[in-house]
């Protein structure tokens, strides 16, 4: 029996079977779903003269890798990241399958549902919220300098089973959340904070090459890492930074220390992932169906946590 899965993260997995979804040499692959902050496991089915499987949604190109395993020659997996932004409904996820002899397609159609982030509204010093028009100019230099960096994705799979939470301490479940600071919106939180001591070790959440190091204006020094196939995390406000651009690391190696650097109430780990160019809850990671061990670390309230100021509306 032809089965076509995808997980949705932070839900029961959805599992089609040729009975409900066409056969792979068809058009329509089926209908999934999943939350806004997500990630959804697709399984494409694949022969021997399969070669390579890519994706694309919302723009945004997904790209798949063989499953290891004695399944391997049979589907091509492919991690889908769900933007926090994505708008709600029904968008299509096309695939192109390469195989000897020509190419086909499969369309499958994923229904984004709204998730509830919170809103705070603060009222701070104008200089604490404002930039200045030289302090403006350093920010827009320093997004394109990522921009630029996380441009070119590893063309192989870096990572491996089993995703390491970075930290041990309090997180805020902030992922998504929008301050509104003086009556004027930031950009929605991009990723998980985690209250713990200046100095603590940073560890890499799973293998990868440091992609870029940086010391900006909001995020402080930070790490990039580049896992594969449009995977990256990344590790701000750090205090000290233990590895430089071009290092190979695997999971677990400790790539920095907790600090406060930038603009943030106290120490802390921001915790980042873009999947695919998709901004996703990086908790969601330790979700994930491969198997290997991963940590979880306490829930606390957000007040409890030190945070980041926030970074204008783009």
């Amino acid at each position: 029996m032809l089965v076509v899965a995808v997980l949705a993260l932070g839900g029961p997995a959805m599992v089609l079977t040729a009975g409900e979804a066409a056969s792979a040499s068809t058009d329509d692959g089926g209908r999934y779903k999943g939350k806004q902050g997500q990630i959804l496991v697709v399984k494409v089915p694949a022969d021997e003269t399969s070669r390579e499987a890519r994706g694309t949604f919302r723009g945004r190109t997904v790209r798949f890798f063989r499953e290891t395993g004695p399944d391997e020659s049979k589907e091509f997996v492919g991690l889908l990241g769900i933007d926090l932004e994505d708008k709600p409904g029904t968008h299509e996820l096309a695939i192109e399958i390469e195989q000897k002899g020509g190419s086909r397609r499969l369309t499958y159609h994923v229904e984004v549902l709204k998730e509830k982030f919170r809103v705070e509204r603060l009222t701070l010093p104008k200089d604490k919220v404002d930039l200045d028009e030289r302090s403006l100019q350093r920010w827009k230099a320093e997004q394109e300098q990522v921009k630029t960096a996380l441009a070119d994705d590893s063309p192989i799979r870096l990572w491996r089973s089993g995703f390491a939470e970075p930290v041990s301490g309090r997180r805020t479940g902030i992922f998504g959340s929008v301050r509104i600071m003086n009556g004027q919106a930031r950009s929605p939180h991009n990723g998980e904070d985690i209250g713990a001591p200046v100095g603590a070790d940073v560890a890499v959440t799973n293998d990868g090459v440091v992609r870029l190091t940086v010391d900006h204006i909001f995020s402080g020094k930070g790490v990039y890492v580049d896992h594969g196939l449009g995977f990256y995390s990344m590790y701000f406000h750090l205090s000290e930074i233990l590895v430089r651009e071009g290092d190979a690391v695997r999971a677990g190696q400790v790539i920095g220390k907790v600090g406060a650097t930038g603009r943030a109430t106290g120490p802390h780990l921001h915790w980042g992932v873009k999947l695919n160019g998709a901004r996703v809850n990086p908790y969601a990671l330790l979700e994930l169906p491969f198997r290997g061990e991963a940590r979880s670390a306490i829930q606390a309230p957000a007040s409890d946590v030190p945070s980041d100021m926030g970074e204008p509306a783009p």
